[in-house]
């Protein structure tokens, strides 16, 4: 039951109002999907609709609020169901970031990372991928992490609190929702040319410092574009990738942890498949 298309399929995206999720909508959009937008950008998540639409795809609902507030959440995905039933595809693309070391982080950095890059997807989780599962149609789920979720970065303890929480919630999901015939791609950018970029909140930085703009530079550099993370976003569900690399250097810096991947892989699916035989059959 993987997605093979987009077309004709309900496809929630978070964060569409700018960066990747505005570029996923319209990618979405452009491959036939009846699209679910939200962003905390009110303006932006308009502009969004507009951009679509002008491109002939579908937005059936666009809501501004929060994904860190489980109610509005709630509320949106109560709404959703009545009106529209179960989604065929939920996107977790919703993210903040800031950097810094532990000296000069502080709590409100740590926690604003959490709430909105971790809990934030979980809440649209528990939402969103029960209704799926009752349904019984299958589907996909989407959770952007990044390569702060995968690899050490200098600078990215708070940011990698989440992205790591996130992986770690997706690669256990991985195996549980594909008995429900679910599939669940983790995508892990490198550096994304989105206005995330030039206002990211690094502590205890001035960002005016010469050598502080020489490295934000090269990291534009090498940056790829939101265009291009929406392309790999949309192979990844329709080819049911649970990696899904939007660089090469993502991908080699990565291969080191993953050498001994199939016997590991292997060991978790017959263990999530022995654990489902203690459910009670519905």
């Amino acid at each position: 039951m993987s997605i093979r298309s987009l077309d004709g399929k309900k496809c929630l995206i978070t964060g569409a109002g700018s960066g990747i999720g505005r570029a996923t909508a319209i990618a979405a959009g452009a491959g036939g999907a009846e699209l679910f937008l939200t962003d905390i950008n009110g303006s932006g998540l308009d502009e969004t609709v507009e951009m679509v639409s002008s491109a002939g795809g579908t937005v059936s609902v666009a809501e501004a609020f929060d994904v860190s507030d489980y109610d509005a959440v709630s509320k949106f995905g109560a709404e959703v169901a009545e009106q529209f039933g179960s989604m065929d595809v939920v996107m977790n693309i919703a993210g903040i970031s800031a950097w810094g070391t532990i000296e000069n982080l502080e709590h409100r950095h740590w926690r604003s990372m959490v709430d909105v890059n971790l809990m934030g997807p979980i809440h649209v989780m528990e939402t969103f991928i029960p209704p799926m599962i009752r349904a019984g149609k299958g589907g996909h789920l989407v959770n952007v992490s990044s390569a702060a979720g995968l690899l050490a970065l200098p600078w990215h303890a708070a940011y990698s609190a989440s992205k790591f929480g996130l992986r770690g919630v997706s690669e256990v999901l991985r195996f549980d929702l594909k008995r429900h015939g679910i599939g669940v791609s983790l995508v892990v950018p490198g550096g994304v040319k989105t206005p995330l970029v030039g206002t990211v909140d690094i502590a205890g930085i001035d960002r005016d410092d010469p050598r502080v703009k020489s490295l934000v530079h090269r990291f534009e550099k090498r940056a790829v574009s939101p265009e291009k993370v929406a392309e790999c976003i949309v192979s990844g569900i329709e080819k049911n990738r649970y990696l899904v690399y939007t660089s090469n250097d993502i991908r080699f810096g990565y291969w080191w942890a993953r050498k001994f991947s199939p016997p590991y892989e292997f060991v978790m699916q017959k263990a999530n498949d022995q654990f489902a035989k203690l459910l009670p059959r519905s």
